[in-house]
């Protein structure tokens, strides 16, 4: 059950394989992923999906069961966003699961319901079976990008996608 953001017909299709902890992929949450969802996800042009790829430690892993919790509230966007704007150093306590709990409440969330589904580690599976696709497809570390198949690797600039984008728009 993916995460999409946008069109579903779209012509083109972003899927970005990241790890919540990961100082690149919260610099490209705030430069790249922002720009491609404000000129091209709201726009029609392009889905984007979010894929897991929890290597850094097991706050990595909460994290990403936590998010996977969100998302069965239909909340998994904002508790994405909200896990990038409060990323502290890794493995540091930072999304250790008490904090994550204490996010959910921030986030309105029924908490009975994520505390539930995070402490019982309901999606640990899913993340792990992220975790081995991204391997598979050939992820290396975070982030990583696929356009339509095509393999980023890095937090580069939002230019580098937008002109990836913008050829496989033609």
């Amino acid at each position: 059950n993916l995460p999409i953001l946008g069109s579903k017909n779209a012509k083109v299709t972003v899927i970005e394989f990241a790890d919540y902890q990961c100082p690149f992929c919260e610099r490209w949450f705030k430069d790249a992923e922002a720009n491609i969802i404000k000129d091209y996800v709201n726009t029609g042009k392009v889905k984007f999906a979010f894929r897991n790829y929890a290597f850094l430690g097991d706050e990595s892993t909460w994290a990403a069961e936590a998010a996977s919790c969100a998302n069965e509230q239909g909340k998994f966007w904002e508790y994405h966003d909200y896990l990038y704007n409060h990323q502290g150093p890794e493995n540091s306590g930072a999304f250790a699961k008490d904090k994550l709990e204490e996010f959910a409440k921030q986030l309105n969330l029924n908490t009975d319901k994520f505390n539930s589904c995070l402490e019982t580690d309901k999606y640990a599976k899913a993340v792990a079976d992220d975790l081995a696709a991204g391997q598979k497809a050939g992820v290396q570390g975070t982030p990583a990008t696929f356009i339509n198949g095509q393999l980023v690797v890095g937090a580069q600039p939002y230019s580098v996608f937008k002109t990836i984008i913008d050829q496989e728009l033609v």
